[in-house]
């Protein structure tokens, strides 16, 4: 066991925990302590817009999510890493988004669900740290708790929250997983950095629901990534135009972001796209039944919205699109599901063609 009594000691044992996290996957790690006042009261505020929506569980925690030591008693420190996760060979994305005959998938979901890789490796990362140190109390997370993950990225140095909320670093983008350590080991802090989103708007002038309600704020109840992911109703009638073909999330806000000219493919073949995700067609995803649905997305993340809410969002898409009769005759096939959600998304989508068609 080493000690890590001395400063110099403790700035060594981050030195190597730096390189450790570069063995396992990681492209960046920082550390926070865990005064997070500032986000308590942004995140106060949010709440008492109701921009969270349908998140119940954004309230539901209380202060587990802002006072890390109250979710994890005796935590002092968190260790925050990042991990790439843009598919370079996928798709061209505005390519996808401009064929309203396709449908687009967040980059991010393209491939295996993160959660699972992400927490083995933080796993190991935090055994081969308590190897080291000896007695060391820890808990990882990956969207698996009540946990601020952007502003503990933003305080521990990983990159600034920018205008649509995303955490931006100047070197690698947006496109990144974090992961965290709860742990009771007094590690070196390292180095927050600052903001460098200046004067540029792209995000909230690009965002085709006008979700980023001023700059650093975002209306969940408008954003297309929540309502088709979070939203497990209906979705408002006065988005369904604006979602265009976005069938699961949405990426333009990291699109067009300047930063993101620095994103830096990622090394994990689990990310990378599975099943002609990346530019499927909608035709072909609408047929899926639910076995197949089940089948083809095994492992991915998304899997955890459902048949039911799957159809949803591509007939919404379909409803978009330039009228066909293949595309009429796959939304009337589609009347006879036992899904009152889905029944009233492809009766909306049919009156789209039938005032198209009128016209």
């Amino acid at each position: 066991m080493r000690d890590i009594n001395t400063p110099l000691e403790r700035a060594e044992l981050l030195n190597d925990l730096t390189g450790w996290a570069e063995d396992f996957g990681f492209q960046q790690l920082g550390v926070s302590d865990i005064d997070l006042a500032e986000a308590e009261s942004a995140l106060s505020d949010w709440l008492a817009d109701h921009f969270h929506g349908e998140m119940d569980y954004m309230a539901r925690h209380g202060v587990k999510r802002t006072q890390p030591d109250v979710l994890i008693p005796g935590t002092v420190r968190v260790i925050t890493v990042r991990m790439d996760y843009w598919p370079e060979q996928s798709a061209e994305p505005w390519t996808v988004l401009g064929d309203d005959q396709q449908g687009f998938i967040s980059r991010y979901a393209l491939g295996r669900d993160y959660h699972k890789l992400m927490r083995q490796r933080l796993a190991k990362l935090a055994e081969k740290l308590k190897a080291e140190v000896g007695e060391m109390s820890y808990r990882v997370f990956c969207d698996s708790a009540p946990v601020m993950e952007k502003a503990l990225a933003e305080k521990s140095g990983i990159g600034w929250q920018g205008k649509h909320s995303n955490i931006l670093n100047r070197e690698h983008g947006s496109y990144f997983f974090l992961g965290e350590i709860y742990t009771d080991l007094p590690l070196p802090l390292t180095e927050p950095t600052s903001d460098h989103c200046g004067s540029c708007t792209a995000c909230i002038d690009i965002c085709p629901t006008q979700a980023i309600v001023a700059p650093y704020k975002v209306d969940a109840r408008r954003c297309i990534s929540y309502l088709t992911i979070e939203l497990k109703g209906a979705i408002p009638e006065e988005f369904r135009p604006m979602m265009g073909n976005r069938i699961y999330g949405c990426d333009d806000c990291q699109l067009v972001c300047p930063w993101n000219k620095f994103a830096q493919a990622t090394v994990e073949s689990d990310y990378l796209p599975r099943h002609g995700l990346d530019s499927p067609q909608l035709l072909d995803l609408f047929a899926w039944d639910e076995a197949t649905f089940l089948t083809r997305l095994e492992g991915s993340p998304i899997r955890r919205i459902g048949h039911e809410a799957w159809l949803r969002n591509i007939a919404v898409a379909l409803g978009n699109a330039k009228t066909s009769a293949e595309i009429v005759l796959a939304l009337r096939d589609k009347l006879n599901m036992p899904s009152d959600l889905v029944r009233e998304h492809v009766t909306w989508a049919l009156a789209q063609h039938q005032d198209a068609e009128l016209n």
